[in-house]
């Protein structure tokens, strides 16, 4: 039995774990509206219901079906949320109220649907997505054309293209999928019937998207990505449960590809009988050790076998292992192959019994699977076996130099020899030594070299060792014996010697590119920019395939130009060597052109689509230095994964460029509605009062002028207040207010202040608490004024009349800095949680409503004002016995460079120095 292993256990149960702790989605799915999604859903939450589960209805789209309505009799409904869109209030779904009710299941229709703007989520599926975190079971409908990966199908199809969309990884990650299903006939009778849209609308829809055809091509898209869920579903059961018996609830087939020349043969059967059995199929090539010796002629076959697959509509994969057939059987196991389609081999004779074909290996391994074998005829060009002269000239590529070297090695050995055979060494003893010296040749030195070493060995032992010395006469025939045995066995280390060190190079190169994709994928992660991306891209390229690169990226014309980023130049090609027509023809079709492709292989460089998941961002442009690396399945299948992560981080890098922009965009939406109100309504009603007093005024006379002209004044100044409030702000922004820091006492600051809010602290008793000790401070004296009168207001506006105001300030030190800290506390009811965080923000006002007047901006422009002087502001309730007692504002000024020197006349010298002064302002 194997034994399980412990890293897939680990991942198991962690999988398992989250499952719990999300709540579950289950879609219904359909071919088209009207086939009855919500109605199924409708009668499924029903069930629930009476099973004793809280089921709640987000969202459900009747369309005015009497039959849906009545289901949701008994049902509890959420209100919608009212939107206000372009000046019309639109209803959505409420997830703020989903996630305070917390049901156990709740109902959401129509999964693509996009929310109205100003939604928390662009996409209703993310909505769904955060009713899932929290822990809640979500009902939801899709039809298939919302599906992206079948969108633009559908659209050719129906000639319709629908743009709200549902990612695939969304439908694939639903813990269940319900196919609701109707033949086209009662479909369209449903329609006919008004049971799906009004008639007038029925009737322009039998014409165009309801048709019968397309009716039924939906039902079959339907139908197949449903069978393809659930195909997925039992392999990852088969791999939970480790099931190696193939299921055949699926026909799926594997072409075995290879290097002989009938793997185009083979292809072209494999493509007839997938489309006879209607199955899904797989060109599969398996590079073991013995194949990566072959020459660029059989490797070129492969490739050119792969494409053809690719073309035929197969999916292709490259597979690395010792053992083809074995690698063959365990692929066919995990993905639930029932039948591979092999090539009848044309070996025969003595070799069969030492190179067996593949067809025949899986044959006598897995009876399970059923082997079709197609017979070509082709036995030209056959690659042959690892002992042949081919494979043997395929390994003496070694330099002049290690010859030589064996040779050395072959004559020490012999110096040595003789010495041990001058002491009566037996022979067999020498013969170790030869052997030590060929297994020697064979790892340091090459195939080649060792191979030499073999047969220089069996001569030298003879001519020196055996009798008669000196001469390749052998006197005792049981030598010969020896003479093959050792040819043998040195033959066979140095072959399997030079293998395993071929096996540990290609090993090394291939964990140095996996090393080299990690680096890339770690670098691109943490890039924010572009042309970060394209210089991450080519360095890497550079390094891996000793290539040059070039990105080129589309402008909004959607013509693509090379994308200069800060790139060395010998990572890079160069301008004049792009051709740019090419790269536009790879952009526009999706197809790779160029260098080692069929589509205008003259060209100095191979062009590639960098595809990602939503669309193709660019080009990948790649000039090897040697061709023929091109022909490389291996080699090509890493560029290609290189271009798909380049994609991938330039597609998030735009959508958060989107995202941003989209913030951007609300803000400034934000801050516009704010000013509009404020110029609607704060200032609007001063204007008002004052255009109202003033026609009392002239009508009056001069009897009640007094006290007209008194209140024309104090609206005058409100609005003086405002406008000056929104100038600040924007001064404050955008950075045109230069500090003139004067040396000030804090307090006589405090009381001008004062003395300029009598009017808007009436009433009230403000007392100071400031020591005389304090020291002077560098300050703005007119942006004191705007901090302490505006924090002021904003106490006035908050708390009920006559409630006392308390202003106090001291001196601390923290880390080796001095500063002042200034608190002006009232006793008022406090600040609500939720607005301490983002109090000091712009447009954040205590009350929503327009009971107070005030556009929010006063508290932001304290901010700002404290912020340019070096320090730090800050809001906190006041806590006495337990409770609320009222609101803290405080703010710090640093305290910088030592003061003038200043003259206190005797009698304003403080009694003493532990009492602050107190004064009370009435």
């Amino acid at each position: 039995m194997t034994r399980p292993d412990p890293d897939e256990l680990l991942d198991k149960l962690q999988r398992e774990e989250e499952k719990r702790q999300r709540g579950r989605l289950k879609v219904f799915f359909g071919a088209s509206a009207g086939v009855g999604k919500t109605f199924a859903m409708l009668q499924a939450a029903r069930r629930r219901l009476d099973e004793g589960v809280d089921v709640v209805v987000g969202v459900v789209e009747t369309h005015g079906r009497k039959e849906t309505l009545a289901l949701l009799d008994g049902l509890d409904t959420l209100p919608a949320a009212r939107i206000e869109y372009r000046g019309r209030l639109l209803a959505e779904f409420d997830l703020d109220a989903a996630l305070a009710r917390k049901p156990e299941l709740i109902l959401v229709d129509e999964l693509a649907h996009s929310n109205v703007q100003g939604s928390r989520h662009m996409k209703r599926w993310q909505d769904v997505h955060e009713l899932l975190d929290a822990g809640i079971d979500v009902y939801t409908t899709v039809n298939v054309q919302h599906l992206e990966s079948l969108n633009d199908i559908v659209g050719r199809i129906t000639g319709i293209r629908v743009w709200e969309t549902v990612p695939d990884r969304v439908f694939d990650l639903a813990d269940e999928v319900t196919l609701v299903d109707l033949p086209p006939e009662e479909l369209l009778d449903r329609l006919r019937d008004g049971k799906v849209y009004l008639p007038t609308q029925a009737e322009h829809a039998v014409r165009n998207f309801f048709r019968k055809g397309n009716l039924i091509a939906l039902r079959e898209l339907a139908l197949r990505r449903t069978a393809d869920r659930v195909d997925a579903q039992m392999r990852e059961y088969r791999a939970d449960q480790s099931i190696e018996r193939i299921w055949r609830a699926r026909e799926r087939l594997i072409a075995c590809v290879g290097p002989g020349p009938e793997s185009a043969a083979l292809v072209r059967a494999a493509a007839r009988l997938a489309a006879a059995l209607k199955a899904d199929w797989l060109a599969v090539y398996v590079e073991t050790p013995k194949l990566q010796r072959l020459s660029d002629e059989h490797r070129r076959r492969t490739l050119d076998a792969l494409k053809l697959a690719s073309e035929l509509g197969a999916e292709t994969v490259t597979l690395d292992g010792a053992d083809a057939a074995a690698t063959l059987i365990d692929y066919a196991r995990m993905r639930n192959v029932s039948k591979l389609v092999a090539s009848a081999s044309m070996t025969q004779g003595w070799r069969r019994v030492f190179d067996r074909p593949v067809s025949e290996r899986i044959m006598r391994q897995a009876a399970d699977i059923d082997v079709t074998l197609v017979s070509t005829g082709a036995r030209e060009g056959q690659p042959r076996s690892a002992l042949t002269f081919d494979a043997l000239r395929d390994g003496m590529h070694s330099p002049p130099r290690a010859y030589v070297f064996a040779l050395a090695i072959g004559a020490a050995i012999t110096l040595v020899a003789s010495a041990l055979f001058a002491q009566r060494i037996a022979l067999t003893n020498l013969v170790m030594l030869y052997l030590l010296g060929v297994i020697f040749a064979a790892v340091r030195l090459g195939r080649g070299p060792g191979v030499m070493l073999s047969f220089l060995s069996v001569a030298a032992f003879d001519f020196f060792f055996v009798a008669p010395v000196m001469s390749f006469s052998v006197g005792d025939t049981q030598y010969l014996l020896t003479f093959a045995v050792m040819l043998l066995t040195s033959l066979t280390i140095s072959h399997l010697t030079s293998s395993l060190r071929r096996e540990a190079r290609i090993a090394s190169q291939r964990e140095r590119r996996t090393g080299a994709m990690y680096a890339m994928t770690k670098e691109l992660a943490a890039a924010l920019m572009t042309e970060q991306i394209i210089e991450i891209g080519t360095r890497h390229i550079a390094e891996v395939f000793q290539a040059k690169a070039a990105i080129l990226l589309p402008d909004s014309a959607e013509k693509v130009q090379q994308k200069v980023a800060e790139a060395s130049p010998a990572t890079t090609i160069d301008k004049s060597a792009l051709d740019f027509d090419i790269a536009q023809w790879v952009y526009d079709q999706q197809k790779p052109a160029g260098l080692g492709t069929d589509t205008l292989p003259a060209a100095q460089a191979l062009y590639l689509p960098l595809k990602a998941p939503m669309r193709t961002r660019g080009v990948l442009a790649f000039a090897p230095q040697r061709t023929s690396d091109l022909a490389v399945p291996e080699q090509q299948r890493m560029i290609e994964t290189f271009a798909a992560q380049i994609a991938l981080a330039i597609e998030r890098v735009h959508y958060v460029e989107i995202a941003q922009d989209a913030l951007v965009n609300m803000e400034s939406e934000r801050m516009r509605n704010s000013l509009l109100s404020a110029i609607s309504h704060d200032l609007r009603t001063p204007l008002t009062s004052i255009v109202g007093f003033a026609s009392i005024l002239e009508e009056q006379g001069v009897a009640r002028s007094r006290e007209l002209v008194h209140a024309i004044h104090e609206e005058a100044l409100r609005m003086s207040g405002l406008v000056t409030n929104l100038l600040d702000m924007a001064r404050l922004q955008a950075g045109a207010i230069r500090l003139n820091r004067q040396w000030s006492m804090l307090e006589e600051t405090v009381g001008a202040a004062l003395a300029g809010l009598k009017r808007t602290l009436a009433g009230r008793r403000v007392q100071t608490r400031i020591p005389p000790e304090l020291p002077l401070l560098q300050l703005d004296a007119v942006l004191m004024d705007r901090l302490f009168a505006n924090l002021l207001e904003n106490v006035a506006k908050y708390t009920p009349k006559g409630t006392d105001i308390q202003i106090s300030a001291r001196e601390e030190e923290l880390s080796g800095e001095r500063f002042v800290r200034v608190s002006i506390d009232d006793r008022g009811p406090g600040i609500q949680p939720a607005l301490q965080t983002r109090l000091f923000e712009k447009f954040t006002r205590g009350e929503k409503e327009s009971a107070q007047s005030g556009v929010g901006l006063g508290l932001a422009i304290c901010r700002a004002i404290v912020e340019a002087h070096g320090g730090q502001i800050g809001a906190e309730n006041r806590i006495e016995d337990g409770r609320v007692a009222g609101a803290r504002f405080w703010f710090t000024l640093p305290v910088d460079g030592t003061p003038p020197a200043l003259d206190v006349p005797a009698d304003e010298q403080p009694v003493s120095d532990n009492e602050p002064a107190r004064r009370d302002h009435e």
